[in-house]
């Protein structure tokens, strides 16, 4: 796999951009666009924290095992989420896709799918992965269904796994995608991208 380094990827309607202190402002709008923070099975910063969620993040990039985006509107420049690579292990060809999260009014729309499209696109055709995986909470039942709908498969469950932000312990949820599967699930979500355009 070829190294993992910051790169702007675009779609309409977003691009991703590599994340940076200066999103500190518009990852707070977008995060209150909802109030996401209280959704307890999120990563959602709150907002005195998101400065820190950044450095944080950027720290995990400069360690070699994450890749952060800041989600912007592809037309107006307008930062409305973020998402990331993570867990990067060159030697297999393994990542995976997660830190992920959209302002309220941009959820439902083209903007999840676009961005996963490109995330994976990018892992598969660019950087040579030869699997894309993603983990969630086991009770986010609409994070669930949304990598379901990008064609991954589920892995498993490893029970209790992971601290949530309220200190209970959840039990994580896991998908993959493998390279071989990818044509066929490409495929898929530029139906889905179509459709989307249509209703648009």
């Amino acid at each position: 796999m070829q190294p993992v380094l910051p790169v702007t990827l675009e779609r309409a309607p977003v691009r991703l951009v590599p994340l940076a202190p200066e999103h500190e402002p518009g990852l707070m709008a977008a995060a209150a666009d909802g109030e996401l923070w209280n959704i307890r099975v999120t990563s959602v910063p709150e907002p005195a924290k998101t400065a820190a969620y950044i450095a944080t993040a950027l720290q995990m990039q400069a360690q070699g095992s994450r890749l952060p985006f800041a989600i912007l509107d592809s037309s107006t420049g307008e930062v409305i989420g973020s998402t990331s690579y993570h867990d990067i292990v060159p030697a297999i060809g393994r990542l995976e896709i997660g830190y992920t999260w959209i302002a309220a009014s941009r959820q439902r729309s083209a903007v999840n799918t676009t961005a996963k499209w490109l995330l994976m696109a990018h892992a598969f055709e660019a950087l040579g992965a030869r699997l894309v995986g993603w983990r969630t909470d086991n009770f986010n039942f609409a994070s669930q269904r949304a990598i379901e709908r990008l064609g991954a498969r589920k892995d498993g469950v490893m029970r209790h796994h992971a601290l949530r932000r309220d200190g209970t312990v959840r039990d994580t949820v896991m998908y993959s995608l493998t390279a071989g599967e990818w044509p066929e699930a490409r495929a898929h979500l530029e139906d889905q991208l179509a459709r989307h355009r249509k209703a648009g």
